[in-house]
């Protein structure tokens, strides 16, 4: 497939520099769009991207001073700041090519000018452009993702210890880790942890929902795509793989990886290599994985739907999370944290849990684990009236108490209530309580995370 060629925008009154202009950078393999005015200019920008801009500083209105050009060019910066802008004018000068400069342009041509000068400044604006945006794109990337991972981990049951141990010991190295436990127990916060020690802290931490894929995108989710390769790829796209270049990838759900993509994840983790979807190119990413999955991965194996010699390259190192109803002397610490949280979140003040609460807490089963309650916590601040939290805020029912009446729940309620019950039978394995259910492994996934489940 032929490289996509930059798109170069040539803003001037006159047909004929349009035209001479089109001709010298068509004969580079360039494509090009025209303009004759600012506002059409503008128009351009708004509709699409381009990779360079080369406009006149003097138009019809005022065609000396280089006003309406100069005044262009901060309204194109405005849109789009990492886009290199090049001025032209026949009326040069030193100081109006100072003050271009100083309002954003990368250079300056003046009218007439020389092919190979005018190609040699494009040539280098356009690459200093495209450097600038990948690390625009980057640093973006990496701020989201620092927000989006920022975590607080609090382990201080005795049945944590180990977790801990192994966070301290494993953490620094690039050591591929599986992470087991039920869902909710935490596997994305002991991910967070893992790269937080490593030496790749300071890199991205890219995560991904094994299980979230709609059918037919996982090669163009964790590989990418170039244009072209199927209807929707308007432009080339980078995948998790390369996101995470020099950072970790957190492979979530990792069961649920199809049979038949299996095969090219293996491939990927034993040479680095992988191919974007609709091109021939090898290309290379240095990750370090880390996995998780509530499903036992090994019974998986052993029914076939899960490669053995996969499973051996995921767990170099193997984590088991303990479910929450096995660590209860963490309750109280991380209900305090998620209460802090939330205050801040919907700006309340509330001091704390009142006794009854906090036993009521340690009672309950937890089916859902930590996540279930954080989702508790969450809505007792909601619901309390008083300046601490008691047990009915809590929303949790037990023993004679019963279920809420169907008639008393919404339509979502329900759902989410047949969801954890049915996550409950199935012992927190998300594809079986999908199967039970008669939900595709995508459409189980959304709902999970449209309930906070």
């Amino acid at each position: 497939m032929r490289p996509i060629q930059p798109t170069i925008l040539i803003a001037d009154d006159q047909p004929d520099v349009l035209e001479a202009l089109h001709l010298l950078f068509k004969g580079e393999g360039y494509q090009i769009e025209s303009a004759r005015s600012p506002a059409k200019v503008l128009e351009a920008l708004l509709t699409r991207d381009f990779d360079l801009l080369l406009t006149d500083l003097n138009y019809a209105r005022d065609t000396t001073s280089g006003k309406e050009g100069l005044d262009l060019l901060t309204q194109a910066q405005a849109l789009d700041r990492t886009l290199p802008v090049v001025v032209m004018t026949a009326w040069g000068s030193v100081e109006l090519a100072v003050a271009a400069m100083r309002q954003g342009a990368r250079d300056f041509v003046q009218k007439p000018w020389d092919n190979e000068r005018m190609l040699t400044i494009v040539r280098t604006q356009l690459e200093l452009g495209r450097a600038l945006r990948k690390g625009e794109r980057l640093e973006a990337e990496n701020r989201l993702l620092r927000e989006e991972t920022s975590f607080h981990l609090i382990a201080e049951s005795p049945a944590m210890h180990p977790v801990l141990e192994l966070i301290e010991r494993v953490g620094p190295s690039d050591a591929n880790v599986l992470i087991t436990g039920e869902n909710g127990t935490g596997k994305g916060v002991i991910a967070r942890a893992l790269h937080a020690a490593s030496t790749r802290a300071g890199k991205p931490l890219v995560i991904v929902n094994m299980g979230g894929f709609a059918e037919g995108v996982f090669e163009s989710e964790l590989f990418g795509h170039v244009k072209g390769a199927f209807t929707d790829a308007k432009t080339d796209r980078e995948g998790r793989f390369e996101l995470a270049d020099g950072g970790t990838l957190f492979l979530d759900e990792i069961a649920n990886v199809p049979m038949n993509q299996q095969t090219r994840l293996l491939r990927v983790l034993e040479t680095g290599q992988f191919e974007r979807v609709g091109s021939s190119k090898s290309r290379h990413a240095d990750v370090r994985l880390i996995s998780a999955s509530n499903a036992d991965v090994r019974a998986e194996v052993a029914a076939g739907r899960f490669r053995q010699d996969l499973l051996f390259r995921l767990n170099t190192v193997e984590i088991h999370i303990p479910a929450l109803r096995e660590r209860r002397e963490d309750i109280p610490a991380l209900a305090g944290h998620f209460l802090r949280h939330r205050l801040r979140k919907y700006r309340k003040v509330i001091d704390g849990f009142d006794r009854a609460a906090l036993d009521r807490m340690q009672a309950h089963s937890w089916p859902g684990n930590v996540r279930e309650l954080e989702h508790v916590i969450e809505r007792a601040v909601l619901m309390a009236r008083d300046q601490v939290i008691h047990v009915s805020d809590l929303g949790l029912r037990q023993g004679s108490e019963g279920a809420p009446a169907l008639e008393e729940m919404s339509l979502e309620e329900i759902e989410a209530h047949l969801i954890r019950k049915t996550l409950a039978r199935c012992e927190g394995n998300a594809q079986k309580a999908a199967d039970a259910l008669g939900l595709s492994r995508s459409a189980f996934y959304r709902r999970l995370e449209k309930y906070r489940l």
